[in-house]
């Protein structure tokens, strides 16, 4: 009887234990040539140019990026006297800046920072975005686009929309921006020229939520060498720890992402 039930027995020990492959509990940080890798726990390897593209389908080089929640966007704006020409410094007079972040359900005013006597005709700075457009979910940031038919004006754009399929028409018809981007559109801002907006993600540095421009590296906030460093990431709605090796400054070119937790001293 014995004999009999011991092949079951070991069959069953072994898919409970060692002989069924286990799934990491971590990031790690993979030493490659001509890219490193980010290891991820379900061991799939991503090179460090393509972790953002991982994220939230942002190619490097492409002018826009997606915002998803726990990023959001830092705009300044530049005021000047009437009649200006709006660059450089003649007839400046100082500017404004608001902060935004991305939530589920639309775009949050986190902070503004006025400016004393703005001129009474132009708009303060947390009047670019229509609040009707800072309460649709989804929305995509263009660094800058040309509009023809308005003497060739540079300015970067802010595409919202109920839908990512929605979002991805938008885009596609900015082929034409006036067409999607026209004065009474409550799905387009486009910001004027003498306005400064930087993509911004959320992250806790040392215990304590700090605000970093999209594509920054670990390297940025972290000083090399360092002594210590302890690093977790979002997998699958649980924060899991980033194995790095502190001595090698390559590895500390890894990209942050919103959400990335780090101590280091």
């Amino acid at each position: 009887m014995f004999r009999q039930t011991l092949p079951f027995v070991t069959i069953l020990a072994c898919a409970l234990t060692s002989c069924t492959p286990r799934v990491s509990q971590s990031f790690r940080v993979v030493p490659a040539d001509p890219a490193y890798l980010l290891r991820s726990p379900d061991r799939q390897d991503t090179p460090f140019p393509d972790v953002l593209r991982r994220f939230n389908g942002f190619e490097p080089g492409r002018n826009w990026v997606d915002l998803p929640p726990s990023m959001g966007l830092r705009i300044e704006n530049a005021y000047y006297e009437k009649g200006a020409s709006r660059r450089g410094l003649t007839g400046y007079l100082g500017a404004e800046v608001a902060r935004y972040s991305s939530t589920a359900a639309g775009l949050e005013l986190l902070s503004v920072e006025p400016m004393k006597n703005r001129p009474e005709w132009d708009r303060p700075v947390q009047n670019l975005i229509a609040p009707a457009q800072q309460r649709l979910p989804f929305h995509r940031f263009f660094y800058e686009i040309v509009f023809s038919k308005r003497n060739n004006i540079h300015g970067a754009v802010l595409l919202a929309a109920d839908t990512s399929d929605e979002l991805d028409r938008l885009s596609a018809e900015l082929s034409d921006p006036e067409t999607v981007c026209h004065n009474d559109s409550p799905q387009c801002t486009v910001f004027p020229e003498a306005c400064t907006v930087s993509v911004e993600m959320k992250v806790v540095l040392n215990g304590k939520p700090e605000t970093v421009f999209w594509g920054s590296q670990l390297v940025s906030i972290v000083p090399h060498p360092v002594h210590r460093l302890e690093m977790k990431r979002l997998d699958r709605g649980r924060l899991v720890p980033v194995k790095i090796d502190v001595q090698d400054a390559n590895a500390l070119r890894l990209p942050l992402l919103p959400g990335d937790r780090i101590d280091w001293k």
